[in-house]
């Protein structure tokens, strides 16, 4: 079942693929009800990728989960009106249009206020509302890239592309947040707001580290500073067996205690070395290839020193520790579906569980929900 926080408010989704449905999913698992409205060819998140039988994308699936799906051609005076009656009973409404997009549907901000001034509006869109990039294409890579996500990392020679889309997701996380508070804040005062969502920007602001070395002159080239991979104790490496292991030894202690469990006392001195430390690390990389996988568990799982073997991605499931959370939730048969819920757990209890999405129509949504009205 969904956490009881945000139980009786209503948010509808406008939002497309990523960065907006998983946004207003959050809110409904933090307890509000979601009802995802969709044009007459549906979320073209249905149709990217591989389909299953029913000719619906599994990510799709995983992404409107818990959610009322709705029809609504918002190009007709039929679809506006139906989805105006919505706001007009509504709490909050998420959509990730460009800017500009709303306004040509004629919900644009004053009409919103008009229909309901107690409406949360968030507006998730790439590069924000204002400057010259405002209106321009764009997916999570090229936010990644000019938001400061990108130019740090990856190998010395050439950034990487991070999967999962880290902006979209972080992007989605902090416009749930963004609607949280302005859901509080409208208690207060009881009128709600236009808070304006840039993907770009929510990884932007992780970079005041980074900026601030870069204007200091400080900044280490790429795979050379201290968290991405400039020394030997907070490093992937690869196993013989063509697997991989994490050692995040950074804390003197624990970096002794690895040293000790390999029985190379005369690395731990070597822990200052200058970055990046390319000789302690290709002599640490020589050592896990000595070994398999299952070895190097057997030594280093009951040291206490960082060290964690990588599971692919088909192991995450069946991880003992993740196993023992109960954070995913598998529907079996021959097409399952692997969802993952929301880290949070209330005084001792489980994840938020998100029922299969379900479709509707307006009239009985607008049924249900005068109904059963907010406050």
């Amino acid at each position: 079942m969904p956490l009881p926080f945000l139980s009786g408010l209503r948010v509808i989704d406008l939002g497309q693929y990523l960065p907006g449905p998983h946004a207003a999913q959050l809110l409904g698992d933090l307890g509000a009800e979601v009802v995802k409205v969709e044009p007459p060819d549906g979320d073209p998140l249905r149709f990217l990728g591989p389909t299953d039988s029913d000719g619906v994308t599994a990510a799709y699936k995983i992404f409107t989960a818990g959610k009322t799906v709705v029809t609504l051609d918002l190009k007709t005076p039929d679809g506006r009106a139906g989805l105006e009656a919505l706001i007009q009973r509504a709490d909050a409404l998420v959509e990730s249009y460009r800017p500009g997009v709303m306004e040509k549907l004629g919900l644009g901000r004053d009409r919103l206020r008009a229909l309901n001034p107690r409406l949360v509006h968030a507006s998730l869109s790439g590069w924000g509302y204002s400057g010259p990039y405002a209106t321009r294409a764009g997916h999570d890579l090229n936010y990644m890239a000019v938001g400061g996500g990108l130019d740090a990392s990856g190998l010395p020679d050439q950034p990487v592309i991070s999967y999962l889309p880290v902006a979209d997701f972080a992007s989605a996380q902090q416009t749930a947040l963004a609607v949280v508070a302005a859901l509080f804040g409208r208690e207060r005062t009881g009128e709600g707001c236009f808070l304006d969502l840039s993907i770009m920007e929510t990884v932007l602001g992780w970079q005041g580290i980074n900026l601030t070395a870069a204007a200091r002159g400080q900044m280490p080239q790429r795979g050379e500073a201290l968290l991405s991979g400039g020394v030997a104790c907070y490093r992937i490496y690869k196993t013989a067996d063509g697997r991989f292991i994490t050692l995040s030894a950074l804390e003197p202690k624990f970096w002794r205690g690895f040293c000790a469990a390999v029985e190379r006392p005369d690395w731990v001195a070597r822990q200052a070395d200058p970055l990046p430390q390319q000789a302690l690390t290709a002599e640490l990389a020589t050592l896990f290839a000595s070994r398999s996988l299952s070895d190097w568990q057997t030594l280093l799982d009951p040291v206490d020193c960082c060290f964690e073997a990588l599971p692919e991605i088909g192991e995450i499931a069946a991880h003992p520790h993740i196993a023992a959370r109960g954070q995913i939730q598998t529907t079996d048969g021959p097409e399952p579906l692997v969802e993952t819920r929301m880290g949070l757990r209330v005084d001792g209890g489980q994840p938020p569980a998100r029922t299969p999405w379900r479709a509707s129509d307006t009239a009985t949504v607008l049924a249900a929900w005068d109904g059963n009205t907010t406050g």
